[in-house]
């Protein structure tokens, strides 16, 4: 789905700039856009989407009157040009990149660890630590088990991926000997 993170990154991007200019709290709009991109994403209002009978403004009226609450104008904003172009299945990945960009802002950061073992604890705390000093941002951990990895670990922060797996070292020298 990489076609929907390029169409969703300059939404994502200009929608973060409308809510730092308004003041409005970045983090109570990643809340209500994860609750906007929800309802896109209910199967019963996929076959709307693709009605001709349905406008653009039915759409957006649609989604927008099934969010608890008041919705900031630059996501009523955002919705209603979404709905005009056609564009609503790429409002989870909107979403997900408004996300990053509220993070980036703050000094923080999504980590995905992968271990071959349970990581808890005492032993995660220091990792953490570690990885916080070399990334030099504080660190959201989610960490998975991956026995293929068969020891150490493989950190995935944004785009940089740090893997210090026993598998990996085993392709490095299995490279290296073929070479």
């Amino acid at each position: 789905m990489a076609e929907l993170a390029t169409i969703a990154r300059p939404y994502a991007e200009a929608t973060f700039a409308a809510v730092r200019d308004t003041g409005v709290s970045a983090a109570q709009t990643a809340d209500t856009l994860d609750q906007i991109a929800q309802v896109a994403a209910d199967p019963a209002l996929r076959e709307v989407v693709g009605s001709p009978k349905v406008s653009a403004r039915q759409l957006s009226d649609l989604i927008l009157g099934a969010l608890p609450g008041v919705v900031p104008p630059a996501l009523k904003n955002l919705v209603e040009m979404l709905a005009e172009n056609q564009r609503l299945a790429a409002l989870p990945q909107i979403a997900e990149q408004f996300r990053t960009l509220e993070d980036a802002a703050q000094g923080k950061a999504e980590a995905v660890v992968s271990s071959a073992f349970p990581l808890e604890g005492e032993a995660l705390d220091s990792l953490l630590q570690a990885l916080e000093r070399k990334y030099g941002r504080k660190l959201h951990a989610t960490v998975e088990i991956d026995p293929s990895l068969i020891g150490g670990v493989r950190v995935a922060v944004g785009d940089e991926v740090l893997d210090t797996s026993v598998r990996a070292r085993l392709e490095q020298m299995k490279v290296a000997l073929t070479a």
